[in-house]
């Protein structure tokens, strides 16, 4: 079987820990690139916990340090959301204060285009933080959309309310104009959003057994989670929900998931700014502004369960 060549897109972040862990260990995915963007924390913080997570897991895979403000400059900064991810972005663990690390030499969205185009119909990118870096790669190099296997987004929700907004995901809601750009895009989208990963919650015991069972890489994702475990005690009642991990589960078993097809548009300003919205294939509307883009797929379901003993096992099998 080839293996799905995978670059990965990331504001570590303590959910995008254990993503990279899942990609990193599935015998079945070739890591052959990690980009990173602002979001969970700044662009600086989160290129440092790339690193990080990169040495302490051996990963050979290069980090290209990527986009630190919005596709449009013109829109306010906002504070990282420390509440979620810690000060450090990583659930406050102790880090070095540096890492001898080195980055690749290019920025993030000239990554993504070297190499897309050194493996034209192979990459399939998985984002899970802003789209910033896609959308800037889709601007200077807008052919690479015909040369992407796929490009599996964690961000949005089709039926589900949002998560800092009653109507917006944090991925989309912290650059909707690069996110909008991406979704429109002629390549093939799948959104992987809070209508699935808003129910795939792991348990507290579920996450101790990784950690066990899995060694000093698993339970580094352990430590990391705890922070993310107490933010969710105000909203789930045992667990945490693993956002990015859903993300990448889709690659290796899309099987997991029920998907529905449609232009997919993001709302740019107002009070829905950031929201996502599917034209579903099959409806009739009068012209609008979903008509012309390409048909795109959403979760609007998942087998949670299976998808959380299938994030166990690869990391626990692959310590």
């Amino acid at each position: 079987m080839t293996k799905h060549k995978v670059i990965f897109d990331t504001d570590p972040g303590i959910d995008d820990a254990m993503a990279l862990l899942y990609l990193h260990h599935h015998p079945d995915i070739e890591l052959v690139g990690i980009t990173t963007v602002f979001g969970n924390a700044r662009i600086e913080t989160t290129t440092r916990n790339a690193l990080f997570l990169k040495q302490a897991w051996n990963i050979e895979a290069p980090v290209a340090k990527g986009a630190g403000v919005t596709y449009d400059r013109t829109r306010t900064d906002r504070e990282p959301p420390t509440i979620v991810h810690g000060d450090n972005g990583l659930g406050n663990i102790e880090l070095p204060e540096s890492i001898d690390v080195p980055l690749d030499a290019r920025p993030a969205h000239q990554f993504l285009i070297e190499t897309i185009k050194a493996h034209p119909g192979e990459i399939e990118l998985v984002a899970v933080g802003r789209m910033t870096n896609l959308a800037l790669a889709l601007q200077e190099a807008p052919e690479i959309a015909g040369l992407v296997k796929q490009v599996v987004i964690m961000g949005g929700g089709i039926t589900a309310n949002g998560n800092v907004t009653p109507v917006a995901e944090a991925n989309i809601h912290g650059d909707p104009e690069a996110a909008d750009i991406v979704m429109t895009a002629p390549w093939k989208v799948v959104l992987i959003g809070l209508d699935v990963t808003a129910r795939t919650i792991m348990t507290r015991s579920q996450l101790a057994d990784i950690g066990k069972a899995g060694g000093s890489r698993a339970q580094l994702v352990v430590d990391v989670s705890q922070y993310y475990v107490d933010f969710y005690e105000t909203v789930v009642p045992d667990g945490m929900m693993v956002h990015d991990s859903c993300a990448a589960a889709y690659v290796t078993n899309p099987e997991f998931f029920t998907m529905q097809s449609g232009a997919i548009r993001v709302v740019c300003g107002g009070i829905a700014d950031g929201q996502t919205i599917q034209k579903a294939d099959g409806r009739g509307f009068p012209p609008n502004d979903w008509d012309g883009y390409p048909s795109q797929l959403a979760a609007i379901g998942i087998q949670s369960e299976a998808v959380l003993k299938l994030i166990h096992d690869v990391i626990v099998q692959g310590a």
